[in-house]
């Protein structure tokens, strides 16, 4: 029978630990949310339109990127290094303050393998017994699971026939999407390749696994060029918990046979060896080995050691901290240290220089080509020069174009064809054969033909100041010869 004194002990015990947890959201919770966000956005972006303009569209069918709302041509896509550079410098921008973050709350992968593993096999088909049990696999020996793992491929399936859908939206918008899909034989390249990205993901996340994350994405092989002392990660403290694995570094990966024994060296040692932290990673890592590639941050060991810790009143023995912090003690984390401010400096002179250059952008693009015959003389001693004028209308509604010749030859250059403007419709191309005549002497070269440097300007009578462009070519004039043969 317990005596009323050591009743009193266990109380205090008790409610330490009720305090510790109050109001404690595990990052799984976290993750989840943030999953879902992910998810609608992914699902919504391609449907969201700016002025008749998809958010992000990179359109091979029609030529054409489309960026915030803006309708930019293929001749404009010098626009696409700056969003590659966006995209990595963001990512190493990310790596450097709270480590891989990116590959344990936003990658698709991950994303894909939580929706299959922790919804489908164990909330909805109950093959995995615990969340908290990544490290068991269900035992498909038996007739029932079997069946239940058809399912849960089943199921998945059509859940990645959604994704690659999805996916395929940023290149065929989904309005065009669904109307190909009405003809079929028509567009089998299209839905061929939304049954491979299907199937591949099928293979991915039912078969391949966390071993995409481990042996095949390249992410993991740069993060040790990316972290320092300061990187946020899930980290093991082993001052608190004590040293489980002989060594440091690469050396601790060898386990002693006897952890408790180990552990009983070392009075001080908090480390139940319950080894929750390890039974719940997803890449099947044992975090007490300190900083290893396989890691994604997922944050599920912290989860797990808060719970287990927590139940006895004392924090986590791993935590999302750095190793400054908390392997060293030396002092707290710094995030805004000269590494992370260069990577947001550059990430800020890319993003600027992304809009500056965006907002250049011409509502009509207009080439000039030279055509093979590269004058003719008439009988009056006037010589002509032909060319093609390719127009593109990349602009939202229809105008009618025309152009002149500027600079100081205005007055000696004749524009003979056409004579009149002409339309073209939104988003559409033209072509015109363009003959120019110099009604004056251009040259006098007794030696050889003289390229004489021609302003062209092309724009929209109806918005003569919103759309117009420059563009530059020559005119070939005859030698001194060619014209007294003519004019004889």
């Amino acid at each position: 029978m317990e005596t009323t004194v050591e009743v009193e002990e266990k109380k205090p015990k008790k409610n330490m630990a009720k305090e510790y947890l109050k109001g404690w959201i595990p990052y799984r919770i976290k993750r989840y949310w943030m999953y879902v966000a992910i998810t609608i956005f992914a699902l919504v972006m391609p449907w969201i339109k700016i002025n008749g303009n998809h958010l992000f569209l990179l359109s091979f069918d029609h030529k054409k990127l489309h960026l915030a709302g803006v309708a930019f041509d293929m001749q404009e896509l010098y626009l696409m290094p700056f969003l590659l550079m966006l995209l990595f410098l963001g990512i190493f921008a990310v790596t450097a303050v709270g480590g891989r973050a990116w590959c344990g709350w936003a990658c698709p992968q991950t994303i894909f393998r939580v929706i299959y593993r922790d919804l489908i096999e164990t909330k909805l088909l109950g093959l995995r017994k615990r969340i908290k049990n990544k490290q068991k696999e269900p035992d498909y020996s038996k007739p029932e699971n079997q069946v239940k793992r058809l399912i849960a491929i089943a199921i998945w399936f059509v859940l990645s026939l959604i994704a690659a859908a999805d996916f395929m939206w940023f290149f065929v918008p989904p309005e065009e999407f669904f109307q190909y899909l009405q003809n079929p034989s028509e567009h089998m390249v299209m839905i061929g390749f939304v049954v491979g990205v299907s199937l591949f993901l099928v293979a991915d996340v039912v078969f391949i696994k966390e071993n995409f994350c481990i042996y095949i994405c390249p992410y993991s092989r740069v993060q040790s060029v990316l972290y320092d002392d300061d990187t946020l990660m899930a980290i093991y403290d082993p001052i608190r918990g004590g040293e489980i694995y002989e060594g440091h570094g690469p050396d601790r990966h060898k386990k002693y046979n006897k952890q408790k024994e180990l552990l009983a060296d070392n009075p001080n040692a908090e480390c139940t060896t319950c080894e929750s932290c390890v039974t719940v990673c997803p890449t099947h890592i044992d975090i007490r080995k300190g900083l290893q590639l396989e890691c994604i941050n997922c944050l599920e060991c912290v989860d797990a050691c808060t719970q287990v810790m927590g139940a006895l009143g004392k924090p986590s023995l791993v935590q999302w901290s750095s190793v400054i912090e908390t392997e060293k003690h030396e002092r707290k984390t710094k995030i805004f240290r000269p590494k992370v401010i260069a990577y947001f400096t550059v990430l800020a002179i890319v993003l600027v220089s992304l809009f500056v250059m965006g907002s250049k952008k011409e509502h009509m693009l207009l080439n000039i080509n030279k055509t093979t015959r590269l004058y003719k003389v008439l009988d009056d001693g006037s010589v002509e020069n032909d060319y093609v004028f390719l127009f593109a209308n990349t602009d939202q509604k229809k105008h009618t174009y025309y152009f002149e010749i500027e600079g100081d030859l205005k007055d000696k250059i004749q524009i003979v064809r056409p004579k009149e403007p002409f339309s073209i419709a939104p988003g559409k191309k033209r072509k015109k054969v363009v003959v120019l005549r110099a009604v004056e002497q251009l040259a006098n070269n007794t030696r050889k033909d003289v390229p004489i440097p021609v302003t062209i300007k092309a724009y929209a009578l109806d918005d003569k100041k919103k759309i117009a462009v420059i563009r530059h070519t020559v005119f070939v004039y005859p030698r001194a010869d060619q014209l007294k043969k003519k004019s004889k």
